[in-house]
């Protein structure tokens, strides 16, 4: 497989602010070959170590993508939400934005059945149920629906188990983490100076609080995504 490069430039990391961690109270000493220096209470990363694991997870998912496989991309703090979104839908990957709802991979049965009966709504209301129902039944109707949307929406063309999921902030999606791990899903985790970074198959270390940052990491990722379907469906 011909490998890109993916133009990962440390000037422009420094000033999406990739390298700022933590303050030096609330790190995790297994970071401790990840980290450069303390500024000012703060833990800063080694870029250099940023640039060659953001590299690494670029030809993953480049490779993966040639070969057709599938992603789930998790990201549900606010300063995430809408970067996971827009990344997801431009690099036609699946992704969870909003809350993860606990068992959303391990128990796929009941994940299916929620997804179908969002579905069903959907057509229903395309065939124009709303107008055929009483004002309470249609509000309760929407709501169900709006409920559905949020939880789903970025899910809703899933039919089956991602095979590599990315994780926007390993403390705040440990569940999703977690569950990848039970079914050996691989996983790409972005994570800050308080994070462990053994259990992801790969660790980016970077500042998971700052939009610029993730914007930074989630655009490379994507791109190298992109190019993978590009390559997918010339080859394919």
């Amino acid at each position: 497989m011909i490998r890109h490069y993916w133009n990962i430039n440390l000037e422009e990391m420094m000033e999406a602010g990739v390298h700022f961690g933590h303050g030096t109270k609330k790190w995790n000493p297994r970071m401790a070959p990840y980290i450069s220096a303390k500024r000012k209470g703060i833990h800063i990363t080694n870029l250099t170590i940023t640039a060659r694991f953001l590299s690494e997870a670029c030809n993953l998912v480049f490779d993966a993508a040639s070969r057709g496989k599938k992603f789930l991309i998790v990201g549900t703090k606010n300063k995430a939400a809408d970067l996971v979104a827009s990344a997801a839908i431009k690099a036609r990957c699946h992704y969870v934005n909003k809350k993860w709802l606990g068992g959303m991979l391990t128990n796929w049965s009941t994940t299916e059945t929620r997804l179908q009966k969002f579905r069903d709504l959907r057509a229903e209301k395309k065939m124009g149920k709303l107008n055929r129902l009483s004002k309470g039944d249609a509000a309760i109707f929407k709501r169900k629906l709006s409920t559905l949307q949020t939880y789903l929406g970025g899910i809703k063309y899933m039919t089956g188990l991602p095979d590599i999921v990315i994780i926007v902030d390993q403390q705040e999606e440990y569940m999703v983490l977690q569950e990848c791990v039970i079914l050996g899903i691989s996983t790409i985790c972005l994570i800050d100076t308080n994070c462990n970074p053994d259990l992801a198959d790969i660790s980016i270390p970077a500042n998971d609080d700052a939009i610029a940052s993730i914007r930074f990491i989630i655009t490379k990722l994507a791109y190298a995504i992109c190019e993978g379907h590009s390559s997918y469906i010339k080859n394919g």
